[in-house]
């Protein structure tokens, strides 16, 4: 988990904020003190003789339950003291002169001129006071003025560079897409010219074979032609030689065969003659 602290101008500022409150609280007494209503003057004393019968009677004491340790200490420590007895009584101080009067005026006079110049010494210290808490109030504004400016200008700062940072984070995701995007669009591309140039070939390579077959055809076609025309035209001319090899050897042998008939005729022509002679001959003999 993240821990939040708070920035250090803020802390400066609370301490700042707690000693303005305590200069503020010490001023607010001076100044009560100092412009408080002064003491009234004092009244004139009178000095009057009373005499011993004029005395009203002492009074009952209230009867107190104390111990017996309080008691005895009271009994030590207070004389019983009659004060019905003359050289007892309380003895009236003598009234002031007039000289006294001047000094007591006097003095009562400096009394209120020292208050006075008390009461101006504590307005003045608690103006300069005022004047210096207002002067550090300044300067702790002006401080955390600074402090505020430091703070939102490493704020800004730090907004700019996140904004920079995720501008080039998204400009380099966004180059990487493309890069990404172009790198498969010349893929396909390229696949696709492959492919073109693989349907291209093997059309050429089709049309080829085509080509070839048909010329293939067409020799074979062309070759079983010549075959059968050499076939009919050997066929013929041998069909053409043996009916001149028949029909000379019909000429030879009809030559022969009229040549071994004439022979033979001869043969016995000449036979009956020679015959015929040699009958005749021996006819005649």
């Amino acid at each position: 988990m993240k821990k939040f602290q708070e920035p250090p101008f803020k802390q400066n500022a609370i301490a700042l904020g707690f000693t303005l409150g305590v200069h503020i609280v010490a001023i607010v007494g001076l100044l009560y003190l100092g412009m408080g209503k002064p003491p009234e003057q004092p009244k004139k004393i009178t000095t009057i003789l009373v005499k011993p019968e004029d005395l009203p009677p002492p009074l009952a004491k209230p009867v107190e339950q104390e111990t017996a340790a309080e008691n005895q200490a009271e009994e030590i420590l207070s004389p019983i003291v009659d004060e019905t007895q003359p050289e007892n009584l309380p003895v009236a101080p003598p009234p002031p002169t007039a000289q006294q009067l001047a000094a007591e005026k006097q003095k009562a006079e400096q009394a209120q001129q020292a208050k006075l110049a008390e009461q101006k010494r504590k307005a003045e210290e608690a103006a300069k006071a005022k004047a210096q808490v207002e002067k550090q109030q300044k300067q702790a504004e002006a401080i955390a003025q600074k402090q505020r400016a430091e703070a939102d200008a490493k704020a800004k700062a730090a907004e700019e560079k996140r904004k920079a940072d995720a501008e080039a984070k998204a400009k380099a995701a966004e180059q990487k897409r493309q890069a990404e995007n172009d790198a498969k669009a010349k893929q396909a591309e390229e696949k696709r010219q492959a492919d073109t140039i693989a349907k291209t070939k093997a059309a050429e390579q089709e049309a080829k074979r085509k080509a070839d077959l048909a010329a293939k055809t067409k020799a074979d076609n062309a070759t079983k032609l010549k075959a059968e025309q050499d076939a009919k035209a050997k066929a013929a001319e041998e069909k053409r030689k043996t009916d001149v090899d028949a029909k000379k050897k019909a000429e030879t042998d009809a030559k022969a065969k009229a040549a071994e008939e004439k022979r033979k005729a001869d043969a016995d022509a000449k036979k009956k003659a020679d015959t015929d002679a040699k009958a005749k001959a021996e006819a005649d003999a």
